[in-house]
């Protein structure tokens, strides 16, 4: 058990660092503020207080970061929640309490979930969205596989996302879920309500308040995208005669259905959103951006250079346009971002790029940068199936390579057609193979960072651009 202490930031501060969904791993950092946002209106006599407080971190650099942290507090020691402990001290509003991370307590997400059910009330403030009603007696469960924010269902019926790195502002992510669920489009999961709260001062910027969770629809039976895609390329390579086309797990069909979902939710939100055309100032901004990201990229991954010169001149063809459309869009678009329902494809996770400050997360874009990373997303299936077979069997290896050229092209024609017809203009093609060029400059360096025997994968890819 951790010891008590009079200050919980000696707790707080290694509990954050600790964390999967903490994100400055590495970095050194002090804990230099908790600021109690309120707490959760819920409760029940017989069980926990449950409250949200806001770190902010300061790393050595300058950086500020807020993330939010969840707590229930109990007079008593919570031997079943023992995993989940924080710490012990003397809260200001609770009094000597044990502290629990309250994702993990189900007495305390249940506080969360009546809280949903009530009118806006106090500091925090749970918004709900009309048709449909929540199953309040149902228990929650804890996704344990999450990165950068933490899920958790309650039964079949509802699934809540907690924000964990907290901006002040609006998120992008129930923006658009909420414009997506009001129109009611079939290609995401409906939004049932939002937490948020007055940002405290010295946190608020322009933005006086912060997103906290989202709860939407829980698509149990549903299957991801990127698994479907891996398990229709290991079809493929079982079979030694046949082509993509022939197998019983080919995937273009789904890649069409994807294909059309993305352009029909692409239509929704430039029907419901601000859209714009950039001026000649904004496409050069837009092409700077994509070489300066090459400058740095040069740094962490010196291979880069041999194909630097293709890759500028890829970027420089969108230079001479005089105009470029922009709307809301995903913004980190992949098969990991898709889901697989019996009604269809559903896209999730509108959050946008996470290593993007947020004003421009929540900007307009072009549509392409979806259709490229989702293109890219074709490419990378097969390649991470290849890459696999042989580390277990090297024979083959040129006959699994075929397959998986095939396999991509197969996929990326079928959903490129879907979504946009027979045949792109000019402007459009080099629009799309600008954005492919920047997302696998950006994937080599991601690789380079976290799994260096993967970037081979973009690296082929941007060869390519060579011939």
């Amino acid at each position: 058990m951790s010891d008590s202490t009079d200050d919980p930031r000696a707790l707080l501060a290694p509990f954050v660092e600790g964390a999967r969904w903490f994100g400055g791993k590495g970095r050194p950092f002090r804990l230099a503020r908790v600021d109690r946002l309120g707490e959760v209106p819920g409760s029940v006599e017989s069980g926990p207080r449950v409250a949200i407080d806001l770190a902010t971190l300061e790393y050595e650099d300058g950086d500020t970061e807020h993330y939010q942290l969840p707590l229930a507090f109990y007079p008593e020691e919570q031997g079943h929640l023992g995993h989940a402990l924080v710490g012990v001290w003397a809260d200001e509003d609770f009094g000597t309490c044990h502290v629990y991370d309250a994702v993990h307590d189900r007495d305390a997400m249940a506080c969360w979930l009546r809280s949903f059910d009530a009118p806006p009330d106090g500091p925090l403030e749970f918004h709900r969205l009309p048709g449909h009603e929540l199953d309040l007696d149902t228990h929650s469960t804890l996704f344990s596989g999450e990165q950068s924010n933490s899920s958790v269902a309650f039964g079949e019926d509802s699934l809540m996302k907690v924000f964990r790195k907290i901006t002040p502002g609006t998120n992008p992510d129930i923006a658009v879920h909420e414009v997506l669920t009001r129109a009611g489009s079939d290609h995401v999961a409906a939004l049932y309500g939002w937490l948020e709260a007055t940002a405290p001062d010295g946190v608020a910027g322009e933005d006086d308040h912060v997103h906290l969770a989202m709860l939407q629809q829980f698509l149990r039976t549903a299957s991801d995208g990127w698994d479907l895609a891996l398990v229709s390329v290991r079809n493929l390579f079982t079979e030694a005669d046949l082509h993509a086309d022939e197998v019983g797990g080919d995937f273009a069909g789904e890649s069409a259905r994807l294909g059309i979902a993305l352009a029909e939710t692409h239509e929704t939100l430039r029907e419901h959103f601000p859209t714009a055309t950039l001026q000649p100032d904004e496409v050069t901004e837009l092409v700077d951006g994509m070489h300066r990201r090459l400058d740095d990229a040069l740094a962490i991954v010196p291979e880069l250079e041999e194909h630097a010169d293709r890759l500028r001149t890829t970027f420089d063809h969108v230079r001479r346009m005089r105009d470029v459309p922009v709307q809301q869009i995903h913004g980190d678009l992949h098969l990991g971002q898709t889901l697989r329902t019996v009604r269809g494809w559903k896209i999730v996770d509108f959050e946008g790029e996470p290593a993007k400050p947020l004003i421009e997360r929540q900007g307009p874009d072009s549509r392409w940068r979806d259709v490229a990373g989702m293109l890219r997303s074709f490419d990378y299936a097969p390649r991470v199936v290849e890459r696999t077979s042989s580390e277990h069997d090297t024979v083959g290896d040129e006959q699994r390579q075929y397959r998986a050229t095939e396999w991509s092209v197969r996929n990326r024609d079928a959903f490129l057609e879907a979504y946009a017809g027979d045949q792109l203009s000019v402007d459009e093609e080099a629009l799309l193979a600008a954005y492919i060029a920047d997302k696998a400059v950006y994937e080599a360096v991601y690789e380079t960072r976290n799994r260096p025997s993967w970037v081979s994968i973009p690296m082929a890819a941007i060869a390519r651009f060579d011939q």
